[in-house]
């Protein structure tokens, strides 16, 4: 059962489409951990050059969408809410598996650290029971800007 649903999380993160990635949130823990869901389909537009014949999510995209739920989890936070967490740094990344339209990504994000106006995230990306991915992600949070 989703606890945050894609417009839930759209009014909280600055991500549209085509890069807005989390399907839904599963699990919430403010300033503790997060567990989110991305539906991977054969529809999505990168996989038309991610490669022919053998579509596969790029890394660079899966990393994203551990960033996406990262921001979530960061922005559940009071003092950071209605403010935009942008990437500031990947560490240990760490691809073990392909992920392939059909897949159900589970993501996986835990706070170790906050600081002031930045926090630290260790990250999950699973395929069933298998990582996909993992890497410890650096954020930082400044003020969302307004529409003009």
């Amino acid at each position: 059962m989703a606890i945050m649903t894609a417009q839930e999380i759209m009014d909280l993160i600055p991500n549209r489409y085509p890069i807005c990635y989390i399907d839904y949130v599963d699990e919430l823990v403010p300033e503790e951990k997060i567990t989110a869901t991305k539906n991977v389909t054969i529809n999505e537009s990168f996989f038309r050059g991610h490669f022919p014949g053998n579509p596969v999510m790029p890394g660079v995209l899966i990393i994203e969408t551990l960033a996406q739920a990262a921001s979530i989890l960061i922005l559940k936070s009071p003092r950071f809410y209605k403010k935009t967490a942008y990437l500031g740094a990947i560490h240990k990344a760490k691809f073990r598996l392909m992920v392939k339209p059909g897949d159900i990504l589970k993501l996986h994000v835990s706070l170790k650290k906050v600081r002031s106006n930045m926090g630290v995230v260790e990250t999950k990306a699973l395929v069933g029971d298998k990582v996909a991915c993992s890497a410890e992600l650096i954020f930082i949070v400044a003020d969302r800007k307004e529409k003009i």
